[in-house]
């Protein structure tokens, strides 16, 4: 299976799970976690990675909804679906039932085709019940091995992983992108919100730039921004990059497109809705959820007010994100484009100093929308923080970002690994009196959770990368830092979660000399927005708690979503986020139910192929954006990544594999379709 070492394995019984897996089979293959493991052969069980401390027995297994059966052990992974397995392997034992007994014969048949109707979206929450019903009838009643332990992939799958049968029902989604009859693309199913990116990577590969922007916008409301910034899940699930070649650059096609339209060619529909005009929406924070709720909700005429505490709207666009990463120009272009008649913004408004939720509702506010940013770092609960030298890493950006102010000096330590540290670092190295920065993080390279491509340019441009240390002191002489000890770390077995442990080393202590220490270990809501200023109820992790099926609090009227409820996410997620909240505050203004209906996002244009080179032609490789020489933009705040020139973005956009023409036929035409931006959600 998903395992670096596969082949013949010979181990004493009561080994674990783990020990073959992680030690012996050498871990996974890829950067996708290990899941499961099935053992035992096609009538054996699946075993989740959370049990890997299970030892290696014929009780053991057994009790664990598995058995030893053949000894074989099929490994895998986050790209493997379970209830797919499960079908796989009912397939083939309904095909080896002698047929003698009628509950394996015609239970088995059952089985597989209420798992069929599972991985095509058509199943209902009670057939679960069913299956496990029929599932415990088959093992029960039939003579032989093969019914009785045919079963077994059912109830395991069930068993341990009942939220992927869940999620195919009610969602309509396949987070392992195998069922191909709720994935369709899996460009675009992998987008948090369903941007057809094939489709705009066709129309650009035809030279058709207006239509392909026409389909970024209908969905997205930054495309400019997310073309920067964007985490690209499309990327990681495009098919040409599990065919040995690498995946098409989509989210540097996008940059194309932006560059090349005119963002102000496309006029989102504004439905007048008289009843709607008389109501009022208050939105809190103008970051990409509160900004992306109050445009959706004024095209359905509801007036809306944004508050942010900032003295102008982005949130953590603008205050978190350097400018060599997001120009501050296009952020301000892209986001006057979105203002119009029926929102206002009021900045210099902090929730907790200036107003507060119950303000809002007194004031005649209809529903009210908390979209705060996560824009307080997270302490290292260590003596000595409050230092002179010593930043919170959104501290250390903001005042960059919005004031200029070159905070750090002399050698620059950051503590952290993701895309905060990461920025602070290259922010940080571009002052004029700093000497070096070296980024200290917990874990290897591997398991850093920034974008690879921003630790590369980091590393390009100068900034040290010590792995595997952590902070244990910060040194200060007269309330200044002057350097940090650290210990050294060695990695442990993966987690319940597929991600690496980490121990310290005692004796492996060591100190640092810095002027400057940046620490950029998480961030999360500001403390004020906990103090009852809310008068939501918040979850031990500080965030606000919501009902996910439509974002509501515990306060009638009053929405949250965005870095408020996940803590720090993508932009891309809380663009989704806030489309979802917009579509559930127009229903509850509007006294309808508040739910979601599940689709699953299926390529329904068709959209003419260019003509494909020669069979016998040599395979076009990925082409990457341009970039500044490292050597020129350590001193400068210029875009790093530049935009393709036409002839390597339509050469690039030909990459594509085209997954949507499984789907689509030639006799739909788009201005058949329905335009996906029709509806809200």
């Amino acid at each position: 299976g998903k395992i670096r070492n596969t082949g013949l394995v010979e181990v004493p019984l009561g080994t674990k799970i783990g020990e073959v897996v992680d030690d012996i089979g050498g871990g996974p293959v890829g950067d996708a976690k290990i899941k499961a493991v099935q053992t035992g052969g096609p009538s054996g069980g699946c075993i989740p990675a959370s049990m890997f401390d299970l030892p290696i027995d014929y009780d053991s297994l057994v009790n664990a909804g598995s058995i030893m059966g053949s000894g074989g052990m099929i490994v895998m992974d986050e790209n493997t679906c379970m209830v797919d397995v499960a079908k796989y392997f009912m397939n083939f034992l309904k095909e080896e039932s002698c047929g003698k007994c009628f509950t394996c014969r015609k239970g088995t048949q059952r089985m597989y085709e209420i798992l069929d109707d599972v991985t095509r979206g058509v199943a209902k929450l009670q057939d679960l019940d069913l299956l496990e019903e029929l599932a415990l009838a088959v093992r029960d009643t039939t003579m032989c091995g093969l019914g009785q332990s045919a079963p077994n992939p059912v109830l395991s799958t069930l068993r341990y992983f009942r939220e992927e049968y869940e999620r195919h029902i009610i969602d309509k989604r396949c987070d392992a992108f195998v069922c191909k009859d709720l994935v369709g693309a899996p460009c675009q199913s992998a987008c948090p919100i369903g941007t057809e990116a094939w489709r705009y990577v066709a129309h650009l590969a035809r030279g058709e730039f207006e239509e392909a922007y026409r389909v970024i916008r209908e969905t997205n409301p930054f495309p400019s921004i997310c073309a920067r910034v964007c985490d690209h899940n499309c990327e990681s699930k495009c098919k040409l990059g599990t065919t040995g070649s690498r995946p098409v650059a989509i989210r540097a096609l996008k940059r194309f497109i932006t560059d090349h339209v005119d963002p102000s060619g496309y006029k989102p529909v504004m439905e007048i809705i008289p009843e709607n005009a008389l109501k009022r929406v208050a939105v809190i924070g103008s970051g990409p959820a509160g900004l992306t709720t109050a445009h959706y909700l004024s095209l359905k005429s509801y007036k809306t007010t944004v508050f942010e505490a900032d003295k102008e709207p982005g949130g953590m666009l603008m205050a978190g994100i350097p400018e060599y990463r997001l120009p501050r120009d296009i952020l301000r272009k892209e986001i006057d484009s979105l203002l119009n008649e029926n929102i206002t913004v009021k900045c210099n408004m902090s929730l907790g100093k200036d107003f507060t939720v119950d303000d809002l509702l007194n004031e005649g506010f209809d529903a009210v929308f908390v979209a705060l940013g996560a824009h307080h770092s997270k302490s290292m609960g260590l003596e000595g923080e409050n230092s002179k030298g010593v930043y919170p890493s959104i501290r250390f950006l903001r005042d960059f970002n919005f004031g200029g102010r070159n905070l750090a000096r002399g050698r620059v330590g950051v503590i952290g690994g993701g895309n905060s540290a990461v920025d602070a670092a290259r922010v940080a190295l571009r002052q004029s009196d700093v000497e070096d920065v070296t980024i200290f993080y917990r874990r290897s390279r591997r398991e850093m959770p920034a974008f690879q491509l921003e630790i590369d340019a980091a590393l390009e441009e100068g900034v040290k990368l010590e792995t595997l240390v952590s902070p244990i002191r910060i040194i200060t002489a007269n309330g200044r830092l002057t350097g940090v000890e650290l210990i050294r770390n060695e990695l442990g077995k993966p987690d319940a979660s597929g991600r690496r442990s980490f121990r310290k080393k005692p004796g492996t202590e060591f100190s640092v000399t810095l002027d400057t220490l940046i620490v950029a270990i998480g961030e999360q809501m500001y403390p004020f927005a906990l103090d009852g200023s809310t008068g939501i109820e918040v979850s031990d992790r500080g965030n606000l708690i919501v009902d996910r099926e439509n974002l509501s609090t515990d306060r009638p009227g009053v929405f949250a979503g965005g870095d408020a409820v996940t803590g720090p996410n993508s932009v891309i997620e809380a663009i989704a986020t806030a489309k979802k909240a917009a579509y559930m505050i127009d229903r509850y203004l509007n006294g309808k139910e508040m739910v979601m209906p599940s689709v699953a996002h299926l390529p329904r244009v068709y959209v003419e192929p260019v003509t494909t080179v020669a069979e016998d032609s040599e395979p076009v490789e990925r082409i990457n954006p341009p970039t500044i020489p490292a050597d020129e933009r350590r001193r400068s705040f210029a875009e790093v990544e530049l935009a393709f020139s036409m002839e390597d973005a339509m050469r690039e956009a030909s990459r594509c594999l085209r997954c949507d023409l499984e789907f689509t036929k030639p006799d739909i035409s788009e201005e058949e379709c329905i335009p996906a931006g029709e509806n809200i959600a």
